[in-house]
């Protein structure tokens, strides 16, 4: 048990050490040795938990999967119960984001860019990408959308949108303008379908 505690413990420095880089410098910019001499651990200690980048990468990014889809669900929730409030709130985690350390961009999208096209961490991008749709299109279809799906990809493009400006610019008022656009967006997508069903019961 004290081992596997120790293993646990220790396999747990090494990812948030990196996971820290990665998100800071981009995939290509850190190196392992690097990893190795923020995390304080041997090289042979890293190599028994992670047998190359590619899989601390891997690791990496389902680790932010995990803990990004999280932080948008939790955001979400704040808003209430009602689906369409959700979706304006859950632009509250990217203020969160930048409050916390400042924008460094999607790692995503930087780990779809610097990795390869039949890469495992590219691959993890788009189930990402997939998760996140998925979530956006169940929230849209509750607000009473006409076409939920529509709405979930306008909605995930202001969200990358944002994040990608936010890279730039530096500035939090860029989520602000996303989340006020955002509102707008499912205002329009939940009124058109509530004057149709008006339409219908006349």
């Amino acid at each position: 048990m004290v081992t596997r505690t120790r293993k646990t413990n220790t396999e747990e420095k090494i990812l948030a050490t990196a996971a820290e880089l990665f998100y800071a410098n981009g995939l290509r910019g850190v190196g392992i040795d690097q990893v190795i001499a923020e995390s304080g651990v041997a090289k042979s200690t890293l190599y028994v938990h992670f047998r190359t980048k590619d899989e601390l990468v891997a690791r990496y990014l389902r680790r932010t999967d995990d803990s990004w889809m999280a932080q948008l669900q939790a955001a979400a929730q704040r808003a209430g119960d009602d689906a369409a409030a959700q979706l304006v709130g859950l632009f509250d985690a990217l203020l969160d984001a930048f409050d916390r350390h400042g924008f460094f961009g999607c790692p995503f999208v930087s780990a779809a860019v610097e990795t390869g096209l039949g890469s495992e961490a590219r691959a993890i991008t788009v189930q990402h990408t997939q998760r996140r749709q998925a979530w956006l299109t169940e929230l849209g279809a509750a607000a009473g959308a006409e076409d939920a799906g529509s709405l979930a990809r306008h909605i995930g493009l202001l969200i990358d949108g944002a994040l990608a400006s936010g890279r730039l610019l530096q500035d939090r008022a860029v989520v602000d303008e996303a989340k006020a656009a955002a509102r707008l967006l499912v205002a329009g997508h939940t009124s058109r379908q509530n004057r149709s069903t008006t339409q219908e019961t006349r």
